[in-house]
Order: structure tokens, then C-alpha cells, then sequence
């Protein structure tokens, strides 16, 4: 019994120590904020998963500069406006073992048969509590329309724009002082928070 507990003791901490983390990768467009959050988070004893992979349909997303920085494999494939080169992609993740793949700032839609090959394993983030203000220039919007807040959700991917399930939503209110950047750097923050944490919720029953 004693061997036992040891084994599962040694098992843990390989686990926390990175060895055994699973691998997530995600998928950018420009600045990478969020990114940089998934992968500060991820350096954690506790957090059992890792970047492995980071992928930018843009050559001059600053992303790409962070990752090389932080020696994590990345590409620049602009892969939504061809099959060769989505499928190009889909080996890069089978050959990294990926078992999540987060989309974060990245203004592309993902081609159906790509959602089908991991389907239920693709998450994104939206500036906006959906089903409300799905799509670009949701703090205008939310704004103009005298919201008394806003947010930011994470939901999973579908064949539709901003209509996978939700996973988790927070919220922030929208003061008469806000501008659209204003607006847009408070849900930053709370984007900032809540997106790694629940991507190493979600890999605990993957």
C-alpha cells in the first residue's frame, strides 16, 4: 500500500513539474495579451497544462515576437483561406499532442471541417456577454445601446460566430465616463483573469 502512495505521489509531482502537463495551444492574431496571461499562468507549480504551440494568421502579430522570446514552438499560417494549409495545422497539433486549443484575439473563422476534428476542444474569448453583441466593435456597441454592463464570456467553438455553449461569463458596468478603450481595457483585465484559470478546469476532464 505504502509502494502505492508513492507512485501516485510521484506521478503528481512529475504532473506539476511540467513533465506531464498537457499541452494546449493557442491561436493569435495581434498583440497577444491573452496569451501572455495563458502562459505566465501556466508557468505555475499547479497548473497542469502547458503552451505548446502558438499559431498567428498574421506575420507582424507581436505574439509571434512573445513566443519566440519564450522558445515556444510557433508558425505563421494564414490557414482559414486554405484546406492544404489547415490541414498543414491540424498535424502540427496531433503531432504536439494538443488537447485544447484556444483561440485568443484571433480574427479568423475557423473552417467547419477544422471544428470537426476538435470538435468540443476549441474554447475562445469574447469581449461581450453573449448572446449579446456577437462579432467586432462590441464596445461601441454596448455603449451606444446604454448597457448598464458589459463582460466578457468564454464559450466553446461552433460552426457559428460567437454561439458555442458557455462556459463562464463575468461582468463589469459600464460607467457614464466610458469610452470604447476605457470599456475595453477593464474587460482586458478580467480577460486576463479568468481565461487561464478556466482552461485548467476544463483540461481536468479532458
Amino acid at each position: 500500500m505504502l509502494s502505492i502512495i508513492k507512485k501516485i505521489k510521484f506521478y503528481l509531482m512529475k504532473k506539476l513539474d511540467g513533465n506531464l502537463k498537457k499541452n494546449i495551444a493557442v491561436f493569435i492574431s495581434g498583440k497577444g495579451s491573452n496569451l501572455k496571461s495563458i502562459v505566465r499562468y501556466s508557468s505555475k507549480k499547479k497548473i497542469i497544462y502547458k503552451v505548446k504551440v502558438i499559431i498567428s494568421n498574421k506575420p507582424n502579430a507581436q505574439g509571434l515576437l512573445f513566443a519566440k522570446k519564450q522558445k515556444i514552438k510557433n508558425y505563421c499560417i494564414n490557414f482559414t483561406e486554405s484546406k492544404r494549409l489547415g490541414n498543414r495545422v491540424l498535424s502540427i497539433l496531433k503531432k504536439n499532442d494538443i488537447k485544447l486549443v484556444c483561440l485568443a484575439g484571433f480574427m479568423k473563422i475557423l473552417p467547419a471541417y477544422f471544428i470537426k476534428n476538435y470538435k468540443g476542444k476549441i474554447i475562445n474569448i469574447h469581449p461581450s456577454l453573449l448572446p449579446k453583441y456577437k462579432g467586432l466593435n462590441t464596445h461601441t456597441r454596448a455603449i451606444k445601446n446604454n448597457e448598464e454592463f458589459s463582460g466578457c464570456t468564454v464559450h466553446y467553438v461552433n460552426n457559428l460566430l460567437d454561439s458555442g455553449k458557455i462556459i463562464i461569463q463575468k461582468k463589469t458596468r459600464i460607467t457614464k465616463k466610458d469610452t470604447a478603450n476605457s470599456l475595453k481595457q477593464k474587460i482586458l483585465k478580467i480577460e486576463h483573469k479568468i481565461y487561464p484559470r478556466i482552461i485548467n478546469k476544463i483540461l481536468f476532464n479532458l
